[in-house]
């Protein structure tokens, strides 16, 4: 057994407690509370004038899947040969070894986990995966959950991959939204045809077995959401029209232009992973890039979360965004959820990582100081109850 005592414990979800204790038994949270008695076995690691976090949660990146300063060697975020592409999965391109310096920077930031989506070069462009960051030999040993989502992408990215450069469908934005009907509709004849076979006893009259239309029919059956990249306000909306047109779940990844349609999110009740913001404005859709959108997302009552959208170095920009939105107006309390347990919800993974309680996964970060102060030091981090980071 494992205990962490005295610390200051941000739980996320039942308050601050000061001066706590925490124990760790086979990778999941023991108990936790101020008088917790620590039994005379257990390791203690002293956290005294410390603080203590959830593991922080990165709810849109590519880490290891685009690789720093390698070039094409290491670029497997987008199969730019087909727009339509729902059948790739991130999981089969992760480098999981110590070596990818994008988990290790992960892991020295206190981001214990993180969703890894493919790029948003294609319409559809893959299955994303839920991991840790604690480096495995294999891949697997990291899953939180597997597909966490098929990415699909609207705006400017499509359009320049295929109709500037290619000088394909699509061109423009009916296209993108057309490939996404077509695609979806494919899906549910699919469904459609497995099970009329199935109810009139014919086998043989299924459908061969299509990669592509499982991975859309894992969407139909909300097993999986939509992870819509979309930043102008009238793609998210018609990332919504499409959602609502076949009865699917959908969570908005960037939102740059959130601060539009806060009604219509509010009303929808349409999750938002918004981010990043330490970028240039290299595109029209981002011109209204503004770390004011996320305190505008809360007044609104929005389920939002922060993400880095950052591959390599820049997946440790993730709290420093937070910090910023807070320098904007958003609470501290309010930018913690945004990095814990808001992505953990908006992921699925809620019951097992976000806040620190009782059954969940022991992903635990020691500060010594304030997370949203830039001085403070990430100084242990541990995930699953294993310490994988000790800089005191």
């Amino acid at each position: 057994m494992l205990a962490i005592k005295g610390g200051k414990i941000i739980t996320v979800t039942k308050g601050v407690i000061e001066e706590g204790v925490i124990l760790i038994k086979s990778g999941k949270i023991w108990n936790i509370g101020k008088n917790v008695k620590v039994p005379e076995e257990a390791k203690i690691i002293d956290a005294a004038g410390k603080v203590v976090i959830p593991g922080i949660i990165d709810a849109h990146c590519h880490i290891g899947i685009c690789e720093e300063n390698i070039g094409w060697a290491g670029e497997d975020g987008n199969e730019i040969t087909d727009p339509v592409t729902p059948h790739l999965r991130v999981i089969d391109a992760i480098k999981a070894n110590a070596d990818e310096g994008g988990l290790r920077k992960a892991l020295e930031t206190g981001i214990t986990t993180v969703q890894i989506l493919p790029g948003s070069a294609n319409v559809i462009g893959g299955l994303g995966a839920v991991i840790k960051t604690a480096p495995k030999e294999n891949s697997e040993d990291m899953i939180v959950r597997n597909p966490s989502g098929l990415k699909i992408a609207f705006g400017e990215n499509p359009k320049r991959v295929y109709g500037l450069e290619q000088k394909k469908m699509p061109q423009t934005r009916m296209a993108i939204a057309a490939l996404l009907r077509e695609w979806l509709t494919k899906g549910q004849n699919y469904i459609q045809q497995k099970a009329m076979a199935e109810k009139d006893n014919k086998p043989f009259k299924a459908p061969e077995k299509d990669l592509k239309l499982e991975a859309m029919k894992q969407v139909l059956k909300r097993e999986i959401p939509l992870r819509a990249h979309a930043h102008r306000a009238d793609d998210m909306i018609t990332a919504i029209r499409i959602a609502e047109e076949f009865n699917v779940d959908l969570s908005l990844e960037h939102s740059t232009e959130g601060h539009r349609i806060t009604n219509v999110l509010f009303e929808k009740k349409i999750p938002v992973v918004w981010g990043p913001c330490l970028i240039p404005r290299g595109k029209w859709e981002v011109r209204e890039l503004s770390f004011e959108t996320p305190k505008i997302l809360w007044k609104k009552g929005i389920k939002f979360a922060i993400m880095s959208d950052g591959l390599g170095q820049a997946v440790s920009f993730l709290p420093i965004n937070a910090m910023m939105a807070v320098k904007h107006g958003l609470s501290k309390e309010e930018a913690i959820k945004a990095i814990t347990i808001n992505p953990a919800e908006i992921l699925g993974v809620s019951d097992k990582v976000g806040s620190l309680e009782p059954g969940k996964d022991a992903d635990i970060v020691i500060m010594n100081g304030d997370p949203f102060d830039i001085m403070s030091k990430v100084e242990k981090v541990i995930i699953n109850g294993n310490v994988e980071l000790n800089r005191s």
